[in-house]
């Protein structure tokens, strides 16, 4: 797996990072020990300038993440639920707060936390294999890694509310046209594709492209006259920085930019 990881792989060229989600025999459930990792890995990722994209997906052909680890949670307390639970949000909310885009290659099932994982990622490109869905209640119990709020925000509530309340998945072409994913690839060309994605992410003004994520998401939770000054603000703060004079003479020159990413 590399990196001292057991249930996550990472590979990382030029600018762009994959990080892989390796448990294939339970179709990569996500367990305590895997969250550790991938937190461990995002963390990692904070102080790391030169990756400027991240590319997120499970391993083999059956499965982004299938869901939560079943066979762990069976046992829990209600105090070890809430931790858990603690946990997934701590995930999503490092993936969302990242200061590079996490695009989220959903290559087959994405299910329960697997689902909320993915809606964690800035963006979603989905396997024409991939399946979607929200199936705790069939469990008697509900989402708990943001998946009752996130989704709502990505599909609209009473959609979300499908998903949630009947507990039934959606194939790719529904989620397509629900607004879930962004695209729908044949299933032996999606990580390329999103590789690519990444690629043309870290070409762009890495503090521009920081900036955008950031205003986007706070300004999401604030009234529309307050997110529009986060944006003037954060605007008119580019324009001190040494990417933005590259990036305006780079333009003028006809000749690609040089991002010192100050």
């Amino acid at each position: 797996m590399g990196a001292g990881f057991e249930n996550v792989s990472l590979v990382i060229e030029g600018t762009t990072a994959t990080v892989t989600v390796d448990r294939p025999k339970v179709l990569n459930a996500l367990n305590r020990a895997t969250l550790v990792e991938l937190l461990r890995v995002f963390d990692r990722f904070k102080s790391d300038e030169a990756i400027r994209a991240v590319v997120l997906t499970g391993a083999g052909e059956k499965a982004f993440v299938a869901g939560a680890d079943i066979s762990e949670m069976s046992g829990m307390t209600s105090a070890e639920a809430l931790r858990f639970a603690e946990m997934g949000h701590e995930l999503g909310d490092a993936i969302e707060r990242l200061r590079v885009p996490v695009v989220a290659a959903v290559n087959g099932f994405a299910l329960g936390g697997g689902c909320e994982l993915a809606l964690a990622c800035d963006f979603i490109y989905a396997s024409d294999r991939a399946k979607f869905g929200q199936p705790e209640v069939a469990l008697g119990v509900i989402p708990g890694f943001g998946g009752t709020q996130r989704l709502a925000r990505r599909v609209g509530i009473g959609r979300a509310r499908e998903m949630v309340l009947l507990g039934a998945p959606i194939d790719a072409t529904k989620a397509l046209a629900w607004g879930l994913v962004n695209e729908v690839v044949p299933a032996g060309e999606l990580l390329p594709r999103v590789q690519g994605v990444a690629k043309a992410i870290a070409s762009k003004g890495p503090l521009a492209v920081a900036a955008a994520k950031r205003i986007m998401h706070a300004g999401a939770d604030v009234p529309l006259a307050v997110a529009h000054e986060m944006e003037r603000q954060a605007f008119a703060v580019l324009f001190d920085s040494k990417d933005q004079k590259e990036g305006m003479a780079a333009f003028g020159e006809k000749r690609a930019p040089a991002w010192c990413a100050r």
